[in-house]
C-alpha cells in the first residue's frame, strides 16, 4: 500500500474524469483476441506497389512474425520466434534509453499540463529514488532535491498556481500549502539521516505533486472524433478495485489490486473497458493466459471473443487508440509503425509491469472487445528505448497498488469482482443494463 497520509477524496474532480486470447493457447504469444489460431503471413507485393511500400510490407511482416509470437494467442517456442533477423529499413533507427517504469510516475507525466515549476518538483523528488539505491542512502543527493524543492513550492507559488483554472483554485492552494509543510518536514528527515523515512516522506509529497497536476488539467483535452463519439467514452481517469480468488496457491488465497485508468489519453479504451466494469462483466471470469509475459482475461464463454452487446446482438469493438504527447488527439486505428512513427513514445507506454492493455486479434487493428492483458515483465518486444508493443496495442492504464498480486495468477483463477471506487461521473454514453427480475427470468425460459 502508498505511504501517503493524504486521502484520495482531495484529488480535484476532473482526476477521476489497455491481443485477446484463444482458448487452450499454450506458450508464450502475443495477446490476441480470437478462439483460433492466427499464423501470420506475409503478404504480396503486386508490380506497381513502390520500393518503400515494399520495404514497409516485408518490416511489418517481420514484426507481425515476432509478435505473433510472443504476444498472439497459440504461442511459439521464445526460442524460435526470436532468431537473430536482418533490420530493415527505419527498423534500424530504434535507440535504446532508460524509460521510466513506475506506473505513478507514469500517470504523472502523461497528465496533459505544462506548468515548469510543480514538474521540476516531481522530478527532483523522483530522483530521490535513485539515491535510496546507494547503500545507506546518498543525503547529499536527497539534501538537495529537497532544497531545491522547497524553495520552487515557497517561492514560486504563484507561478506553479497560475495555471490551475478557477474552479480548482482553492483545492490547489491548500494541497500547496500541504505540499510546503511537508517540504519543510522532509528537510528535519535529511538533517537528522533518518534513512527510514526518506522513502516515506518522498512517496507522500510525490502523491500530494500529482494531486496539484491534477488539479491543473482544464477539462477534458481535446473533443473525440465523431466516429467514435457515441461509444462508451471516459474523459477523466477512474480508479478501479480488482479482486482475485486464487486456486492451489500456497502463498495467497485472494489478492484486491488498484488500477487507474486514463481516459485523458486513451478515452475510447477507457470508456469501454469502464462500461463493462459497470455491466460486471469480469466478475467471476476466469483469467484465461498466464506465461509470466503477460497476464490475461476478458474471453466470455461462448463462441464470441469479447463483449456482445445486448440492444445490438453484435459484438462490440473498438479501434486502435494511441495518444503520442505531443499531439492533440490520439492516432486511431494505425499503428505508429503503420503512419511511419514507430520510434515515438506514447503518452501511456508499456513501461511499468503492471502496464493494462487491450488484446486484439493479429492483424486487425480495430477488433478490440473486452479481452484484456497486463505486461508482467521486459522481454524481446519490450526492451528499453525500442519497445515493439507501444503504438500497436492500446494502453489504457497501470496497476498503482498491490502490483505483485498479478505475479502469483495463473490460468483458472477467478476474478472475484472489478468495480468502478472512483471516476464514473466522467463516463458518458453509459446505459446501465436493464435488470430482469427473478419470476420474469423464468417466464422469458419457459
Amino acid at each position: 500500500m502508498a505511504m501517503s497520509t493524504v486521502s484520495s477524496k482531495v484529488a480535484c474532480n476532473v482526476r477521476t474524469q489497455f491481443g485477446a486470447s484463444s482458448r487452450g493457447a499454450s506458450a508464450l504469444k502475443a495477446p490476441v483476441a480470437t478462439k483460433a489460431t492466427h499464423r501470420p503471413g506475409v503478404a504480396m507485393c503486386s508490380a506497381g506497389e513502390t520500393m518503400h511500400e515494399m520495404s514497409r510490407a516485408v518490416r511489418n511482416a517481420g514484426l507481425g512474425l515476432a509478435m505473433a509470437a510472443a504476444v498472439s494467442m497459440p504461442l511459439a517456442p521464445i526460442a524460435q520466434a526470436f532468431e537473430p533477423q536482418p533490420v530493415y529499413g527505419d527498423m534500424a533507427l530504434l535507440t535504446a534509453g532508460d524509460p521510466v517504469k513506475n506506473s505513478k510516475a507514469l500517470l504523472r507525466n502523461a497528465l496533459p499540463i505544462n506548468n515548469k515549476e510543480i514538474r521540476t518538483i516531481q522530478l527532483a523528488l523522483e530522483s530521490i529514488a535513485e539515491d535510496l539505491r546507494v547503500p545507506g542512502v546518498r543525503f547529499s543527493g536527497v539534501a538537495k532535491s529537497v532544497n531545491n524543492s522547497y524553495n520552487i513550492a515557497t517561492k514560486q507559488a504563484d507561478k506553479i498556481l497560475k495555471s490551475v483554472p478557477a474552479a480548482n483554485k482553492e483545492e490547489a492552494a491548500s494541497l500547496l500549502t500541504q505540499l510546503q509543510n511537508g517540504l519543510g518536514e522532509f528537510k528535519i528527515i535529511v538533517d537528522n539521516k533518518d534513512k527510514q523515512q526518506v522513502p516515506i516522506k518522498q512517496q507522500e509529497l510525490l502523491q500530494i505533486v500529482g494531486l496539484i497536476e491534477e488539479c491543473m488539467v482544464d477539462g477534458f483535452p481535446f473533443e473525440v472524433p465523431a466516429e467514435y463519439a457515441d461509444k462508451p467514452l471516459l474523459k477523466g481517469r477512474a480508479t478501479v478495485e480488482m479482486t482475485v480468488n486464487y486456486k492451489d496457491n500456497p502463498r495467497t488465497k485472494r489478492e484486491t489490486m488498484t488500477i487507474v485508468v486514463d481516459g485523458l489519453n486513451a478515452p475510447v479504451t477507457a470508456g469501454n473497458f469502464v462500461d463493462l466494469v459497470a455491466r460486471n462483466f469480469y466478475d467471476n471470469m476466469e483469467i484465461n493466459r498466464s506465461d509470466g509475459f503477460v497476464v490475461q482475461t476478458g474471453d466470455p464463454k461462448g463462441s464470441a471473443i469479447g463483449y456482445v452487446d445486448p440492444s445490438t446482438k453484435q459484438l462490440r469493438t473498438i479501434p486502435l487508440e494511441v495518444k503520442i504527447p505531443k499531439d492533440k488527439i490520439p492516432v486511431y486505428e494505425e499503428t505508429l509503425e503503420d503512419i511511419g512513427r514507430f520510434n515515438e513514445t506514447p503518452a501511456l507506454p508499456f513501461n511499468a509491469y503492471g502496464t493494462l492493455a487491450m488484446a486484439r486479434t493479429e492483424f486487425e487493428t480495430n477488433s478490440a472487445s473486452s479481452q484484456i492483458f497486463w505486461l508482467l515483465k521486459e522481454s524481446e518486444l519490450t526492451p528499453s528505448g525500442a519497445n515493439l508493443l507501444d503504438g500497436r496495442y492500446s494502453v489504457f492504464g497501470y496497476v498503482t497498488e498491490n502490483v505483485d498480486a498479478l505475479g502469483e495468477m495463473h490460468v483458472g483463477d477467478v476474478i472475484e469482482s472489478v468495480k468502478v471506487v472512483s471516476g464514473m461521473e466522467f463516463l458518458e454514453n453509459f446505459k446501465a443494463p436493464v435488470r430482469i427480475p427473478p419470476l420474469a427470468e423464468e417466464a422469458q425460459a419457459l
